[in-house]
């Protein structure tokens, strides 16, 4: 077993569980989002984690959720055709050139393809830390699925 710390951050729904857990932590209603974060490979005593209790805001890098092969309108929401009066052009991508020139595709054309699964990072302020238990409790969300790999840096 590893290190864990307990990351938390506001989101909207509101349930049961979450108001044990906020009762356990004795936080308010607006924090209702929990998420363990385990550091593999370490125990309680290996990380120094005092830069924690001075930091005000933390960079969050973790991998979105992945959705896999998708077209075009879930990946860039895109609007799609119209569905009756004998349209035949319901969900497809439409047109993606021009004439003769420039005679091919632009790159960075928006096309069916892997949507999610990327690294994205984001700043999040620390509301508070409680070294004792190993809570971390930041505003704003955290990219990802429940239980991704990720890191989470303190800035300057």
């Amino acid at each position: 077993m590893g290190l864990q710390l307990l990351l938390i951050t506001m989101a909207k729904k509101m349930n049961k569980a979450v108001e044990g857990q906020q009762k356990k932590y004795s936080l308010s209603a607006e924090f209702n989002r929990f998420v363990t974060m385990s550091v593999a490979n370490a125990e309680a005593g290996d990380l120094d984690m005092s830069p924690l209790e001075s930091a005000k805001v933390v960079k969050s890098s973790f991998n979105t959720k992945g959705r896999g092969f998708t077209g075009a309108m879930k990946r860039w929401n895109f609007a799609g055709g119209p569905g009756g009066h004998g349209s035949r052009f319901h969900r497809l991508v439409g047109s993606i050139g021009n004439a003769e020139w420039p005679g091919r595709v632009q790159p960075g054309k928006k096309m069916p393809g892997q949507y999610g699964n990327t690294k994205i990072t984001v700043k999040n302020e620390i509301i508070s830390y409680d070294a004792e238990n190993g809570v971390l409790v930041v505003a704003g969300s955290i990219p990802g699925a429940n239980g991704a790999l990720g890191r989470v840096k303190v800035t300057k």
